[in-house]
C-alpha cells in the first residue's frame, strides 16, 4: 500500500484516526480521549467554524488553557483551511487587543474563565465575527458569546477537509519583539511539519510513546509536544501546568510517561522535590530541554532520578522552531555544547561583514532548512533583518543575530544574544514592553529592564526605577502593578529602586552601565 507522505499538520490525526481510533490521542488531566474522538469533534468544530464565515487563509485565535477544547480548536481551525494562533491564557488585555487587531482574527475560540481580559477587548474589535467559548459563559450584554458545546453538538463533521496544500499558512507564532510590540512568526504546514518530523528523528521517538506536556500550548515548544504525538500516533499526557509537582508526578506514573519535556525552571522545581523525597520514573526514557542552558550538576541529577532516560541540550528560537541538539551520548564528551543541526538543516557561523568564522572564533549564527519561516505578519521591515541572502539565488537563510562559537568538530558553544530581547522561562520578553507598563505606574520616574544571567532561567528580569520626588512606592507595591498587566514570567524578579540611572553622552538610560554594574 502507498503510505502518502504527511504534508500538512493535521494529516497525522487524518491517518492515525483510521488507523488507531480508539487508541487514547491525549489525556488531559488524567482522562483519556482517543484519536476518533479528536477527529469527530474537530471536524465538527471545522464545520462550525467554516459556517461562521471562516474561509481558507483567515486567522483563528486560541485563547485557552491547555485544555481539551484547546486541542481541539487546534485541529479544527487546520482543518478548516484556517491559520490558528495560540495565545497564552496568561496574556493581559493590551496584548491580546493588540495581537487580535494585528493578525485581523476572524473567530477567537477561548474560556469562561478568561472573560475579565477578553471582553473589554472585545467591546473595541471590529472585525472580530465569532466568539466560541467554553465553560461557563460570561454575562455580557456588550457581545454575543457561543457555547462550545452547542457548536459542537449543533455541527455535522466537514465532510472534506478544506484544499490546504502545504506552502500555505499554518500558524501565527507572536514572540516579543524590541518595538515592545509582539511579532507574528509565519509557518507553513510544511516548515512545521518538517520541524516535527525532523525532531521525532534525533529524539529517536516512536508511536509507543507517552510524552508528557506541561507547557503552555501557546509555547511552540509545548505546541510541538502535541504536534508531535499526533504525527506519530503516540499520546499526549497533557497537564495545564506544573504548578502542582505531586499530582503530575502521579500523572506521569499512572500513564507510564516515556518523555519529558522541559526548561530549566522546571528541572529546578522537580529537583528541589528530588531533594525532600526521592523521585524515580523508570518509564521516561527521554528528557529534553531547551530554553536556557541546563547546567552540569542538573544533568547528574536528573540521572537519578530518570535512571534509563536520555538527555537532550537543545537550543532553537521561534522563526524556525529548533536550531540544534547535542546528542545524549555526548552529553559529558562535549560539555557547554548545544550540538549540531537537526536533521535535514545546515548551520554556518558568519562575522558581522559576511565572512566565515574559523573554529574557535565568536560569528552569528545563520541557519539553513525547511524550519525558517516566511517572515513576520505584516513586518516586511523586521523580516529582512532575519532573513538574509542565502548561498543559492534566491535563498533566503535565518539570520539569528545570536553570538556562537563552533569547534574543529562542528559543535556549537551559546556565546550570548545580541539585541535586549530577554529569554527567560523559555519565553522572550521585551524590555520595552515592561518599561511601557513601569512607566504607567504613578510614582515612577524613570525605568530601565535588563536580562541577568540566572542559573535556573536562563536570564532573570531586572528592573531599574527611579520614583518621582516624594513618591513612596515599594518594591511590593511595583511588582502587584506588573501583575495587574504582564504576563507572570515578564513581571521583574528583581526591582531595584535607584536615586538616579546611567545615560550616555545623548542623555539615554545606558543599559550597557547598568548591564556592567551587575557582573561587578
Amino acid at each position: 500500500m502507498l503510505v502518502r507522505p504527511q504534508r500538512l499538520l493535521h494529516d497525522g490525526l487524518l491517518v492515525n484516526a483510521a488507523r488507531l481510533p480508539a487508541k487514547p490521542a491525549v489525556v488531559v488531566e488524567g482522562k483519556p480521549y482517543t484519536y476518533g474522538e479528536l477527529l469527530n469533534q474537530a471536524l465538527r468544530l471545522a464545520t462550525a467554524l467554516q459556517q461562521r464565515g471562516l474561509k481558507r487563509g483567515d486567522r483563528v485565535a486560541i485563547y485557552m488553557d491547555n485544555t481539551w477544547p484547546c486541542v481541539v480548536s487546534i485541529y479544527a481551525v487546520l482543518l478548516a483551511g484556517g491559520v490558528m494562533l495560540v495565545v497564552n491564557p496568561q496574556t493581559k488585555s493590551d496584548k491580546l487587543e493588540f495581537i487580535l487587531d494585528d493578525c485581523d482574527a476572524k473567530i477567537l475560540l477561548t474560556d469562561g474563565h478568561l472573560a475579565g481580559v477578553f471582553v473589554p477587548v472585545l467591546v473595541r474589535l471590529k472585525k472580530l465575527q465569532t466568539v466560541i467559548c467554553s465553560g461557563k459563559l460570561p454575562d455580557s450584554s456588550e457581545i454575543n458569546l457561543e457555547a462550545f458545546n452547542d457548536a459542537l453538538e449543533k455541527s455535522s463533521p466537514l465532510s472534506t477537509p478544506a484544499p490546504t496544500i502545504a506552502l500555505d499558512l499554518a500558524a501565527l507564532i507572536y514572540t516579543s519583539g524590541s518595538t515592545g510590540n509582539p511579532k507574528g512568526v509565519m509557518q507553513t504546514h510544511q516548515s512545521m511539519s518538517f520541524a516535527a518530523g525532523s525532531l521525532i528523528e534525533y529524539l529517536r521517538l516512536a508511536e509507543t510513546d507517552r510524552i508528557l506536556c506541561v507547557l503552555p500550548l501557546a509555547f511552540d515548544y509545548g505546541l510541538y509536544q502535541l504536534l508531535m504525538a499526533i504525527q506519530l500516533g503516540a499520546t499526549l499526557v497533557l497537564e495545564r501546568s506544573f504548578t502542582y509537582p505531586a499530582q503530575v508526578f502521579e500523572r506521569m506514573q499512572a500513564n507510564y510517561v516515556s518523555v519529558f519535556p522541559g526548561v530549566p525552571t522546571i528541572f529546578s522545581m522537580l529537583l528541589a522535590a528530588h531533594a525532600r523525597t526521592p523521585l524515580s520514573f523508570p518509564t521516561v526514557m527521554r528528557v529534553t530541554n531547551t530554553a536556557a542552558a541546563l547546567p552540569d550538576d542538573y544533568v547528574r541529577k536528573l540521572r537519578e532520578i530518570f535512571p534509563n532516560a536520555l538527555i537532550y541540550k537543545m537550543y532553537g528560537l521561534t522563526e524556525c522552531k529548533r536550531v540544534c541538539y547535542l546528542e545524549p551520548e555526548l552529553i559529558d564528551a562535549k560539555p557547554g555544547s548545544v550540538g549540531k543541526a537537526i536533521p535535514g538543516t545546515e548551520v554556518f557561523l558568519l562575522s558581522s561583514d559576511g565572512q566565515a568564522v574559523p573554529p574557535g572564533e565568536t560569528g552569528i549564527l545563520h541557519v539553513r532548512g525547511p524550519h525558517v519561516m516566511l517572515g513576520y505578519w505584516k513586518r516586511p521591515d523586521l523580516s529582512a533583518q532575519m532573513l538574509k541572502e542565502g548561498k543559492l539565488p534566491g535563498e533566503r537563510v535565518l539570520c539569528t543575530h545570536d553570538h556562537f562559537r563552533m569547534d574543529s568538530d562542528g559543535f556549537l558553544y551559546f556565546v550570548g544574544r545580541s539585541d535586549d530581547i530577554i529569554k527567560t522561562r523559555g519565553e522572550k520578553v521585551s524590555p520595552v514592553e515592561v518599561e511601557n507598563v513601569l512607566f504607567g505606574i504613578k510614582g515612577i520616574r524613570e525605568a530601565a529592564v535588563i536580562g541577568i544571567p540566572d542559573e535556573v532561567l536562563g536570564q532573570a528580569v531586572c528592573a531599574y526605577v527611579v520614583l518621582e520626588t516624594g513618591a513612596a512606592l515599594t518594591e511590593k507595591e511595583i511588582r502587584a502593578a506588573c501583575l495587574a498587566r504582564l504576563e507572570n514570567f515578564m513581571v521583574p524578579k528583581e526591582i531595584i529602586i535607584r536615586s538616579a540611572l546611567p545615560k550616555t553622552t545623548t542623555g539615554k538610560i545606558s543599559k550597557k552601565a547598568l548591564r556592567q554594574s551587575e557582573s561587578v
